[in-house]
């Protein structure tokens, strides 16, 4: 006879979705994870909104008719880092695990219900999971896609296409344990980017564990230009610079390339009008993305892969100035204090 693990509380449980501008998405995100989930059909589940300018509040208005547990509540503090601590108020005290889902990806169906299971068999504080780059009908999407969870778009970070499951020291975040969401404050809301990185480095020092689950996974969907790629990349490394800075630690070896990256780059803009040496470096550069453009157009059969030479470019380049400027910003304000 096979022992069936109870179900969890649904009263336990909060599902919190952060949305800023997120009405071609938010639709399909609460449908996926209401309907094919029979605890987060049940459960609070609340979208907390930053002040979107789009039909994201009005979607989810309409929504709240067909889904009884569905709430909007006003983010005044606009970020995801904001919407997340807004759980840590007396109203939610009863809350024994925090769900994070984003607006902006795809769910597997008894998504929270499975969380809330791997929460309990690995006894750890936080649980995170991989996420897989999907595209829509979107060429620069698609070669973006296929090409940002390799080892030159996200250096082998094991929550980005990973298959193994284990306890890390990082990944992306999805369910919290809130006695320990609480004891440790939340997110650092002062955090442009990174703040789950920063929040896991505390979890660790207060000698609490992260466990990896490789079997609940997420879609996400890229970013559809360059532009958008570039500022979202210019933050993460900001973020990543604050998080060294605050907990005093050193940037891992794929966080470093980009860095060396900007830095080789810089020398090459100096060196050029003296000698051919500065050249070096942006040609080989250019030659390492461009393969990988050709191969993955290659290995899809679709010419939207040469795009992914350009997604690596900016990725690259955005993350490493946003690491240092945030360095330099910090090394000047000590200066001025």
């Amino acid at each position: 006879m096979v022992n069936t693990p109870p179900s969890p509380d649904p009263s336990d449980i909060l599902v919190v979705i952060p949305t800023l501008n997120e009405a071609a998405y938010i639709a399909g995100t609460l449908s996926q994870i209401i309907e094919h989930d029979p605890v987060a059909a049940v459960c609070p589940v609340i979208v907390a909104d930053g002040g979107s300018t789009d039909s994201t509040q009005n979607i989810v208005k309409d929504l709240s008719a067909r889904f009884p547990n569905l709430r909007l509540v006003h983010n005044p503090g606009r970020t995801q880092a904001a919407a997340l601590n807004m759980m840590l108020e007396d109203a939610y005290a009863g809350a024994k695990c925090l769900i994070r889902c984003d607006a902006h990806a795809k769910y597997p169906p008894n998504f929270v219900t499975d969380l809330v299971s791997a929460l309990d068999d690995a006894d750890a504080a936080s649980v995170v999971i991989p996420m897989d780059a999907i595209a829509e009908n979107h060429c620069f999407q698609r070669g973006l896609a296929w090409i940002s969870d390799s080892k030159l778009g996200a250096g082998g970070s094991p929550h980005r296409g990973g298959v193994a499951s284990g306890y890390v020291d990082h990944g992306h975040h999805a369910a919290f344990r809130m006695s320990v969401f609480r004891d440790l404050g939340g997110y650092d809301t002062s955090f442009i980017a990174n703040e789950d990185a920063e929040y896991d480095q505390r979890v660790i020092k207060s000698g609490g564990q992260i466990w990896l689950e490789s079997k609940i996974r997420i879609g996400y969907y890229p970013r559809k230009s360059a532009r958008s790629l570039w500022k979202q990349y210019a933050k993460y490394g900001q973020g990543r610079a604050q998080t060294c800075l605050k907990h005093r630690i050193k940037p891992k070896l794929r966080q470093l390339i980009p860095v060396v990256h900007v830095v080789l780059l810089c020398l090459s803009l100096v060196l050029v009008p003296f000698t051919t040496l500065g050249l070096i470096w942006p040609l080989l550069y250019c030659l390492i993305v461009l393969a990988a453009g050709a191969a993955t157009a290659l290995r899809h059969r679709s010419a939207c892969g040469l795009f992914g030479s350009v997604g690596l470019a900016v990725m690259h380049t955005a993350w490493g100035l946003g690491f240092l400027a945030e360095l330099i910003r910090n090394v000047l304000g000590t200066k001025a204090q």
